[in-house]
C-alpha cells in the first residue's frame, strides 16, 4: 500500500513538473513573439530595424553561451572540427540568420494572428524538403495531408482583413528558411552523431548569425540608424527582450530534454490559438470567421501529421526492441551450444 502510494506520488510529480516545463515554454515563446512585436510594430514601439533586434539577440545569446561554456563550465562543448564546423555549422547558421531576419520583419507588416496562421506550414516545408533532398521518402497519403494544411492556410489567407503581400512574402520565406535549416540539421549534424542542445547550438550558431546579419545591417539599417539621431539604445527594452529571447532557449531544453519533441509540438498549438485569442482581444488584431475556419482545417492537419510521426516512432522503438531481444536470444543459444558441445567433448574424453 506505502510502495502503491509513493508510486503514484512520484507520477504525479512528474506530471506536474512536466505540465511545468510546458507551461514555461509557452510563457517565455508568448512572451518574445508579443515583445518583438511591440518593438518593430509602427504603431506601437515603432523601432522597424528587424536586423538590428536579431543582432542584438545573437549577441547577447552569444555571450551569454561563451560564459556558461568556458568560463562556468556548465555545459560541455561539443567536439568538432574546424572543417565540420565550415561545412556544418556555417550552412545552418546563415539559414537561420535569414529566418530570424524574415520572421522579425513581417512583423512591421502582419498581425500576430495571421503570422501563427502562416507558420501551420512549417510542417508542409519541412517535408516537402526532405523529399527534395531524399531524406524523407515520398508517400501520397502524406502529400495529400500536406495539401490540405496548405489549403487551410490558403482559406486563412483569403480571409485575412489586413492582407499585406510583403508581409505575407516574409513570413513564406522565413517559414522556407527554417525548414531548410531543420532538415539540414538531420543531414550535416545528426547524421555525423553531432547532437547540440539549445546551449552548445547558441555557442556554435550565435555568432555566425551576427556575422551573416552584419553584412545586410550594414547597407541597410545602419545608413538609417546613424541619420536618426533622436534615438538613444533602451537597455530596459533591449536588455529585457533579448533575456527573454536566451530564456526561450533554455526552456526548449527543458521541455524537450524533460519530456519530448512531440510535446513540444502540441504545446506550439496551444501557444498558437494563445496568441491568436491574445492578438485579437488585447492588440485588437481583426480575426474574421474565414480565418478561424482556415487555420482550424490547418490545425487537424498539422494535428494529425503530428499524430502520424508519434506512431512512426512507436514502431521503430517496437521494432528495435523486437531486433534487441532477437540478438539477445540468439546469444543465449549460441552459449547454449557451446555448453552441449563442449560437455560431449569432456564424456568422449
Amino acid at each position: 500500500m506505502g510502495k502503491g502510494r509513493a508510486l503514484s506520488d512520484g507520477v504525479i510529480k512528474k506530471i506536474l513538473l512536466s505540465y511545468t516545463y510546458v507551461a514555461i515554454w509557452i510563457f517565455l515563446s508568448f512572451t518574445v513573439i508579443v515583445y518583438n512585436k511591440y518593438i518593430l510594430d509602427k504603431k506601437l514601439y515603432n523601432w522597424p530595424y528587424p536586423i538590428t533586434l536579431t543582432m542584438i539577440h545573437m549577441g547577447f545569446c552569444s555571450s551569454l553561451a561563451i560564459l556558461l561554456i568556458k568560463v562556468f563550465k556548465i555545459v560541455e562543448p561539443v567536439s568538432m572540427s574546424r572543417e565540420t564546423y565550415l561545412r556544418s555549422v556555417v550552412p545552418i547558421g546563415a539559414l537561420y540568420s535569414l529566418s530570424l531576419w524574415l520572421s522579425n520583419s513581417a512583423y512591421i507588416y502582419l498581425s500576430v494572428s495571421f503570422i501563427q496562421m502562416l507558420k501551420a506550414l512549417m510542417p508542409v516545408a519541412v517535408y516537402s524538403i526532405g523529399v527534395l533532398l531524399k531524406k524523407e521518402s515520398f508517400k501520397s497519403r502524406t502529400m495529400t495531408n500536406m495539401l490540405s494544411i496548405s489549403f487551410g492556410v490558403a482559406i486563412a489567407a483569403y480571409g485575412e482583413a489586413k492582407f499585406d503581400v510583403w508581409g505575407v512574402v516574409l513570413q513564406l520565406g522565413a517559414v522556407a528558411f527554417e525548414a531548410t535549416r531543420l532538415v539540414l540539421i538531420q543531414i550535416l549534424l545528426t547524421s555525423k552523431g553531432i547532437n547540440l542542445n539549445p546551449i552548445t547550438s547558441l555557442y556554435y550558431v550565435a555568432p555566425c548569425c551576427f556575422v551573416f546579419l552584419s553584412v545586410p545591417w550594414i547597407f541597410v539599417e545602419f545608413p538609417v540608424l546613424r541619420e536618426t539621431s533622436s534615438f538613444h539604445f533602451d537597455f530596459v527594452i533591449f536588455g529585457t527582450n533579448s533575456v527573454c529571447a536566451f530564456a526561450l532557449n533554455l526552456a526548449v531544453f527543458l521541455l524537450v530534454g524533460k519530456t519530448s519533441a512531440l510535446t513540444m509540438n502540441v504545446a506550439g498549438v496551444v501557444k498558437d490559438w494563445l496568441l491568436i485569442a491574445f492578438s485579437w482581444s488585447v492588440i485588437k488584431d481583426t480575426v474574421t470567421p474565414l480565418n478561424l475556419f482556415g487555420y482550424g482545417l490547418a490545425f487537424l492537419g498539422v494535428g494529425y501529421y503530428n499524430h502520424c510521426k508519434l506512431q512512426a516512432l512507436k514502431a521503430k522503438d517496437a521494432q528495435k526492441k523486437v531486433q534487441a531481444g532477437d540478438e539477445e536470444a540468439g546469444k543465449l543459444l549460441e552459449e547454449r551450444e557451446s555448453d552441449v558441445a563442449g560437455k560431449r567433448n569432456e564424456s568422449q574424453d
